[in-house]
């Protein structure tokens, strides 16, 4: 184990300490992994091996004035206080532009700590503190006699190449991303690994950010597009939702991980979605349409 995980470890657990005692009532702070505060003790004390799961939990605030609640989704890479966390605050009572604003400058205000510094239990505060004006700003938006400006939103496609995508971890990590941070499209697994990913541009920038992170080799954005909208955005997707697109391999190599896809299926697949032109771009191969 080398020294730094074995501190950043160290100081994840203390953290979560505080929050619990901060929080100690059942269902105020809920572990994606009942197991993983245990699970990281016996890898600190020896006698677990593998490098354990990242925790990952809500913590659900209730704000008195208004009276809401915020649920804050943190996700504690295995090197932080090292390295930036991921925090993603949501509250059925903000619309979708005052939660992408609280979450900016949540963003913002967490990047204002040294790496080392533990800043879980400063971003709680900081919405305990700060989150009244942006349910405020919500009603006021809404008011009959206020002459609100039509928000615009910049909705992007994003198309993305790697050199192969098997590990099972990881696509069901692309498949929860995608879900939880309501953008449509899909990943096809294999060789070649393709992901489109489409929504408002903060929401897709995050999941870029997310799936790449800490350093993941072969992959990149080969083209972008995108819309300035006054609406939800959902008359521009091509996509109802976000899943996991499986075609046939060349050769039936399906038990190895080194089969190639079929593209075959997938220009057709593209041609469906009206995409047929990223074909080109993401493969530098014309496709030949069966129309001409």
């Amino acid at each position: 184990m080398s020294a730094s995980v074995k501190e950043s470890l160290q100081l994840q657990l203390l953290e979560m300490e505080m929050l619990l005692s901060m929080f100690p009532n059942q269902g105020e702070v809920k572990l994606e992994d009942v197991n993983a505060l245990t699970t990281i003790k016996r890898y600190l004390e020896g006698t677990r091996e593998a490098l354990p799961p990242k925790i990952e939990f809500v913590i659900t605030l209730q704000i008195e004035e208004p009276k809401v609640k915020i649920d804050l989704q943190v996700t504690m890479p295995h090197s932080y206080p090292y390295v930036a966390l991921q925090l993603f605050g949501r509250s059925p009572e903000l619309d979708r532009q005052q939660q992408l604003l609280l979450n900016k400058d949540l963003t913002s205000y967490i990047g204002t700590f040294d790496p080392g510094e533990l800043c879980v239990c400063a971003a709680v505060q900081w919405l305990q503190d700060n989150s009244a004006s942006y349910f405020l700003s919500r009603k006021l938006v809404y008011e009959p006699s206020t002459q609100a400006k039509p928000i615009k939103n910049t909705f992007i496609r994003m198309w993305i190449y790697s050199h192969h995508i098997y590990q099972q971890d990881l696509r069901k990590k692309i498949l929860e991303v995608g879900k939880r941070l309501d953008v449509t499209g899909f990943c096809m697994t294999g060789k070649p690994g393709i992901i489109c990913v489409e929504g408002f541009k903060e929401h897709c920038e995050e999941f870029w950010h997310t799936i790449r992170y800490p350093n993941w080799k072969h992959i990149s954005c080969k083209h972008a597009e995108s819309t300035e909208t006054e609406g939800d955005g959902e008359d521009l997707r091509l996509f109802h939702s976000f899943e996991e697109l499986l075609l046939e391999a060349h050769g039936d190599y399906g038990l190895r991980n080194d089969y190639h896809m079929n593209l075959g299926q997938f220009l057709e697949f593209l041609k469906k979605h009206k995409s047929e032109h990223v074909f080109q771009i993401l493969f530098g191969i014309e496709s030949k349409s069966s129309e001409s």
